[in-house]
């Protein structure tokens, strides 16, 4: 309105008094059709104010586009969503690292299992095995021992004593019993044991060792480690009944 206000002020400072002495927009624009194309303009701008002003209810505007405002959310819009996607990528990888060292766990955890098992296999198989080959020693020495027959009452010698505990190695052979090289006391003999500390025992040989192999004149007595004497190793004067 202060833009058409002002044009008309120029119009009306360049045209003769009677020219905008008429009272109408009619009279503006008939005025306006005999005179300069820009008292034309101010005319038909005149013309238009006075629409306006008769019917101001039939104004229509249409809202216009800020393209830099467009520029700007679209810009902004970009921006949420490459982040949202970098944290949900991030997201999903830690998601991805977790699961991995929670599988490599697994996979310790079974190997450790499997090493127990394979550890605890093979201490069997060593037991079972040395009491194969103790086994396989009796057997031997069964077979090859000679036709010696013990004289009752005639000294063997003298022999190194070390005592065992048969319950403590799972046999079940009992105290009776001495081990001894079969070669120098048969399977089967009856024996007297005089020993160094003053007791004297009477046992038979019902087993043999690795030891009476390189030691044939020594016994291991069969005793409760409770009664086994402190010094652990005697001597005996070994007498064949």
């Amino acid at each position: 309105m202060m833009a058409l206000g002002a044009a008309f002020a120029v119009y009306a400072g360049i045209q003769p008094v009677e020219a905008i002495e008429q009272p109408t927009a009619t009279a503006y624009k008939l005025e306006a059709s005999n005179n300069t194309p820009a008292a034309a303009q101010t005319a038909e701008n005149l013309v238009t104010v006075q629409a306006i002003k008769a019917k101001p209810h039939a104004i229509r505007f249409k809202v216009g586009v800020n393209p830099y405002a467009v520029a700007e959310e679209k810009r902004e819009a970009a921006a949420a969503a490459k982040k949202k996607a970098e944290a949900e990528a991030a997201a999903k990888k830690k998601a991805a690292a977790l699961a991995a060292a929670k599988k490599a766990a697994a996979v310790k955890a079974a190997a450790a299992k499997k090493a127990a098992l394979a550890a605890a296999a093979a201490k069997k198989a060593a037991a079972a095995k040395a009491v194969a080959a103790r086994a396989a020693a009796t057997r031997s020495a069964t077979a090859t021992q000679t036709s010696y027959t013990a004289t009752s009452g005639r000294s063997a010698g003298t022999f190194r004593v070390t005592f065992y505990d048969p319950a403590v190695l799972g046999s079940s052979m009992g105290y009776g019993g001495i081990a001894a090289n079969l070669s120098v006391l048969p399977r089967g003999t009856r024996v007297k044991i005089q020993m160094s500390n003053g007791q004297t025992l009477y046992r038979t040989v019902n087993d043999t060792g690795g030891f009476a192999a390189g030691n044939p004149h020594q016994i291991d007595v069969a005793m409760p480690n409770n009664q086994i004497p402190s010094a652990g190793v005697l001597s005996a004067v070994v007498t064949i009944l």
